[in-house]
């Protein structure tokens, strides 16, 4: 990512229109406009305005106690630079999509994992392209995208679709183009060198080059945002870190020569530490600092069950290695809860929060 100027909008796509996703957007601005200030939704304008009036509705039974409703109208902007434009107490939407009508909420479907799709495609293009500053990205459903089809198929989720559309925009295969998950909140932050494979799977990935590259990719990204280099600490995969061997030798033969050899490139790796205690090392508490910035996880839940714990509403999935800025809720598409008014934008606001404090 290159230096950003300061007056482009940040995207917001909708996310699956049957789930929580435009709900979340429509609270948010209707909660935390300045937060929302200089933010454009890339989704649909239909969507958009059927969750505007689930906020407002929610809001006035909820909070109002005066009678009186607040406002949130919903603009149908032509161009991302419009958002200028866009007055107070209104949501400015970039049509990213194709969609016939408002999907009934909590229901999978082709039509919704498309759109949902579309706007990330559109997005991410938007970006990179340098018409936004970065863009947060809200729950997609994975079936649903899945049932869409074509090139959105196959595709798990945001990470590799974006993977993708980068490797499309700098000219280069995927494979050349490698990216981390972080998942963070205030108090700790973790990045895995595997995503969503499954446990056997992830154990077969961790491998000396995937390890290095992890704590290379992840070195880079944290040093522009802290302006310094990150005190990266290492998870074993093993319990007890493999106990000097006795628990497995992952630690021994891989991990530790990993570290090593980021350690000579100049990156402050230590470990690898006990996978049960190392996360309360880095945790920040009471205005005080971790031992480290970040901890390297060795694969998906190991890493986000401690910051999942912490609280989803706090907790923000950052995408390292790419040539974008992007962020997102730390929770899904919550079909059974979507189109009651009860999904909270907490989560949304804290990823909004989180990609302006990495915007430079």
């Amino acid at each position: 990512m290159n230096s950003m100027n300061t007056a482009l909008p940040f995207l917001i796509t909708m996310g699956d229109a049957a789930g929580i996703g435009p709900e979340i957007i429509a609270k948010a601005f209707l909660e935390a406009p300045d937060d929302m200030a200089g933010c454009v939704v890339v989704g649909d304008v239909a969507v958009l305005r059927r969750a505007a009036q689930l906020a407002v509705t929610w809001h006035h039974n909820s909070v109002q106690a005066d009678g009186r409703s607040p406002v949130l109208a919903v603009a149908d902007l032509a161009n991302l630079a419009d958002v200028a434009s866009v007055p107070p107490n209104c949501i400015g939407v970039w049509q990213g999509c194709s969609l016939v009508a408002p999907p009934d909420y909590g229901q999978i479907s082709a039509e919704a994992g498309r759109a949902a799709a579309e706007c990330i495609v559109a997005a991410a293009r938007a970006v990179l392209s340098g018409q936004a500053r970065g863009m947060v990205t809200a729950p997609i459903h994975k079936e649903a995208l899945a049932a869409a089809g074509g090139e959105y198929a196959r595709f798990p989720g945001h990470t590799e679709m974006l993977q993708a559309q980068a490797a499309a925009f700098l000219g280069k295969p995927v494979a050349q183009v490698p990216v981390r998950m972080m998942l963070a909140n205030p108090e700790l932050k973790t990045v895995l060198v595997s995503i969503h494979v499954s446990l056997r799977e992830a154990i077969d990935a961790v491998g000396f080059a995937q390890v290095l590259e992890t704590l290379q990719i992840t070195h880079a990204a944290l040093s522009q945002v802290l302006g310094r280099a990150p005190k990266i600490g290492v998870a074993g995969l093993n319990p007890h870190a493999g106990e000097g061997g006795l628990f497995g030798r992952e630690e021994i033969d891989i991990i530790a020569p990993a570290i090593a050899a980021a350690r000579a490139a100049g990156i402050q790796a230590s470990g690898p530490f006990a996978p049960d205690t190392v996360f309360m090392r880095a945790r920040a508490k009471n205005g005080c600092a971790g031992e480290f910035d970040v901890v390297l996880a060795m694969y998906h839940d190991q890493g986000l069950i401690p910051v999942k714990y912490m609280g989803v509403e706090q907790g923000v999935n950052v995408t390292l290695g790419l040539p974008l800025l992007r962020t997102s809720p730390d929770h899904g598409t919550a079909f059974d809860i979507a189109g009651t008014g009860q999904a909270d934008a907490a989560s949304l606001l804290a990823a909004i929060r989180m990609a302006r404090s990495m915007a430079y």
